[in-house]
């Protein structure tokens, strides 16, 4: 039973969260966590937190693709665990929308779009795109050993390799594109007064004193186990052109978040 009180801030709340999971999960979790209660401000009363500022969450924060349905599951948990423990009249969770996908126009002119990548991310995109090809000649072949079975009426083994070899194809389609029209970020060059896409950012927050570490990148290589977010993300919009030991706002929910930029690492 936790021992959080009754009527918790949100960041006693996280805290009493944390605390009721197993040590492995409780550091899986925490990021996505204290993400979620940052936005919103520690010092908050969890009783305050309306469906509304919920239900907007995943549209107003940065959170990121690559790990972007599992940090909902976690923050759902959160809100679950916190609706047990009578912290909420209402379990916020069943507000957490998933962020709609904007959808892609196909340009008038007929011109390619190009992505921004580091050249960590493009190695490691040509690496899955090797192991995606090695995993596909694996799935023809159980294919080909599935279909030797006459019986096609309940040949489940064959359904699920079609089923999985189309989702791979896929991926491969979408990993070729991206290296295609890829545009390496030069990290090489010297070290530049403003932030910019490829750099490592050291934040402190201006109350809190709290230091942050953030890696700017594309959409695509965006992983917040990492640090790193999307240049079109709230936090990435606000750093980039600004220089060290400037004063950045982020506009959140609680209101501006004050950070300064403490140093620039390309």
């Amino acid at each position: 039973m936790s021992s959080t009180r009754h009527n918790p801030t949100l960041g006693e709340a996280a805290s009493g969260f944390l605390a009721s999971l197993s040590a492995e999960e409780g550091v899986r979790s925490q990021q996505a966590v204290y993400g979620f209660v940052r936005w919103y401000g520690w010092e908050r009363p969890f009783a305050e937190l309306t469906a509304h500022e919920v239900a907007n969450y995943a549209e107003q924060s940065p959170l990121a693709q690559a790990s972007y349905a599992q940090n909902l599951e976690i923050i759902r948990a959160f809100l679950t665990f916190a609706k047990k423990q009578g912290w909420s009249k209402t379990n916020l969770a069943t507000h957490l929308k998933t962020k709609k996908a904007k959808t892609r126009l196909p340009s008038s002119r007929g011109l390619p779009q190009t992505t921004s990548l580091t050249r960590e991310g493009y190695n490691e995109l040509e690496v899955e795109l090797a192991s995606l090809k090695n995993k596909r000649l694996q799935l023809i072949d159980e294919i080909r050993r599935a279909a030797a079975d006459k019986d096609f009426r309940e040949n489940a083994p064959l359904d699920a390799a079609r089923e999985q070899r189309g989702h791979l194809e896929g991926r491969i389609r979408e990993v070729e594109e991206t290296l295609k029209s890829a545009t390496i970020i030069d990290k090489t060059r010297e070290p530049a007064l403003k932030v910019s896409v490829g750099d490592s950012i050291v934040l402190s927050d201006v109350v809190s004193g709290e230091e942050l570490r953030y890696t700017i990148v594309g959409p695509r290589e965006v992983d917040p186990t990492k640090g790193k977010i999307s240049n079109n993300s709230p936090t990435g919009r606000a750093l980039l052109g600004r220089t060290q030991e400037e004063i950045v706002e982020i506009v959140a929910p609680l209101g501006k978040l004050k950070y300064r930029i403490k140093q620039i690492e390309r």
